[in-house]
């Protein structure tokens, strides 16, 4: 798209004005036709500044989940409390990806059928302009305590867990909804999978699952993560991140969301719910937490070796993370930067293997996105143990779960790591 295109389209009647409409108490970004971000954090509050960057080369702009008293203040507050200090509020922003438009629509429509079930009417939906969707809860919804917590505070605790919750809950449907758009085979032809990558064994049966070709993106939810603001464009495609109705989603296709037809209208997390009405979700979701043991892994400290745990010690499924991958590439960041850290890395080390792993997938993941997970990774003290293995959203969802004789005897991979550590110095 050249870039008279684009300055005429965010110069179009009523652009500037919707993107503005949710920037209030955010971080906003903008990004480049070269897929670099502006330096953070920045805000953007008037017509005239959002226009002067697009004349300067901006292509799209990112806002944060999270809301602040003021996002300028983020520079000089890194710690997980001093950013509690400042945090007001945030959105529930779900993000569906996968490379084929059809199973996202059809994961998007039983999410929403799946809000409604507990009562929620609050929520919005927005094409993402290339082969996913969004959808967004108003931090308005949520109970403003958990228990004896303060709800503004949780996050990416609830989001993480709410999105688990539903991701188990859709995924028998979603199974269904996806063969009934096209059988395995096809599914092996589309993604360039094999059948095995495809399945997972119940009561001795291969049953297909639907994660091994879509994504509820979970990972996402961080700390300063962002999500492109509607009616902003998308690199790839050069279509508009458009928000949508529920009762448009059905018939909806990407061609619709070319700039030239696109009219302002339809807001995103505008809609004002009523009082708590996603009370039941977050009940419901955190009871679902404690029976399944569900909760984030990252909370679970670890003691760390003094001398880092060489990469031939590493269990077959962070060798295999460690070769490339196609799918899955958002939760292997999440893994590996555990996962080092807990076997005596050092950050410099962690960094180095994460970033040159990244080149090396077939697809790499933004820079700026492994580069802000890195350094929130950092900013943690201690060691957290990257998620179990028989925490199926990971391994098992992107193919690396190839057991060997010892994985049998441990349950998270840095055990593995550590049992072969401990036989190597019985040795000496």
């Amino acid at each position: 798209m050249r870039t008279s295109d684009i300055v005429n389209y965010y110069s179009g009647k009523g652009i500037a004005k919707a993107i503005l409409s949710i920037a209030d108490g955010r971080e906003v970004v903008p990004r480049y036709r070269n897929g670099a971000f502006g330096k953070r954090p920045q805000i953007l509050q008037f017509k005239k500044e959002l226009k002067d960057l697009v004349w300067e080369g901006v292509t799209s702009f990112h806002a944060s989940e999270e809301r602040w008293t003021n996002p300028v203040l983020l520079s000089q507050k890194s710690g997980r409390r001093e950013m509690d200090s400042i945090r007001v509020g945030w959105d529930l922003i779900l993000d569906i990806d996968t490379k084929f438009f059809n199973y996202a629509r059809a994961c998007t429509e039983l999410i929403v059928d799946a809000l409604r079930f507990h009562g929620l009417s609050s929520y919005s939906i927005k094409f993402s302009g290339g082969t996913g969707f969004h959808i967004g809860i108003p931090f308005e919804a949520f109970p403003s305590k958990v228990s004896s917590d303060e709800t503004k505070k949780m996050f990416p605790e609830i989001p993480q867990v709410i999105a688990m919750y539903l991701r188990k809950m859709i995924k028998n449907h979603l199974s269904e909804r996806i063969l009934e758009i096209d059988p395995v085979d096809r599914i092996c032809e589309k993604s360039n999978k094999n059948f095995e990558h495809l399945v997972e064994k119940e009561d001795g049966k291969n049953v297909f699952n639907p994660y091994s070709v879509i994504e509820i993106d979970t990972i996402a939810l961080a700390p300063r993560h962002l999500f492109r603001m509607p009616y902003c464009l998308n690199e790839k495609t050069w279509l508009v991140s458009l928000p949508l109705e529920p009762k448009e989603l059905r018939n909806f296709e990407p061609a619709m969301a070319k700039p030239g037809d696109v009219e302002p209208g339809l807001g995103f997390l505008d809609k004002r719910p009523k009082k708590h009405e996603a009370r039941s979700l977050v009940i419901r979701a955190l009871e679902w937490s404690k029976e399944e043991d569900k909760e984030p892994e990252r909370k679970r400290e670890f003691s760390i070796p003094d001398e880092a745990i060489p990469a031939s010690k590493f269990p077959p499924c962070i060798k295999l993370i460690l070769k490339g991958l196609r799918d899955g590439r958002k939760r292997s960041v999440f893994i590996l930067a555990n996962f080092l850290r807990t076997c005596g890395w050092s950050h410099d080390q962690i960094e180095n293997e994460i970033l040159g792993w990244n080149k090396r997938s077939a697809e790499p993941l933004r820079e700026s996105y492994v580069r802000s997970q890195l350094n929130w990774h950092k900013r943690i003290k201690g060691g957290y143990l990257p998620p179990n293995c028989d925490n199926r959203s990971y391994y098992v969802d992107i193919g690396v779960c190839k057991p060997d004789n010892i994985c049998a005897t441990i349950k998270n991979p840095t055990s593995y790591s550590f049992k072969l550590s401990r036989r190597r110095k019985k040795k000496r």
